[in-house]
């Protein structure tokens, strides 16, 4: 079995993020956003809304690729307005692609 835990010298591995995020972000189309961008930067997983308003995500790839997509998710798509990001470690991983799942 491959070790894909990053490596803290060089950043170089897989990692899997679980995000959070608040604010203006459903009826905006930020789910569809987020597969777009997570797309096009190879990564896998999901994204979906949560009844509590939120939207909620999980990214695997590697590490700097993550990274750039949890930066993005601050800003989102046009109309959407991020008040705050929560993040930590992803429990799942194994995806084959990015889809948007229904709403938890």
């Amino acid at each position: 079995m491959t070790d894909t835990r990053p490596d803290p010298a060089t950043g170089s591995g897989n990692i899997s993020v679980q995000v959070r995020i608040e604010g203006k972000v459903q009826g905006v189309w930020y789910r569809a956003w987020t597969v777009e961008q997570a797309t096009k930067r190879g990564l896998t997983g999901w994204v979906r809304n949560r009844t509590d308003h939120t939207v909620e995500a999980v990214f695997c790839g590697p590490v700097e690729v993550v990274q750039s997509m949890v930066v993005a998710c601050h800003e989102g798509p046009l109309h959407a307005r991020v008040d705050r990001i929560h993040e930590e470690p992803g429990l799942e991983d194994g995806f084959t692609s990015f889809e948007k799942r229904p709403t938890a």
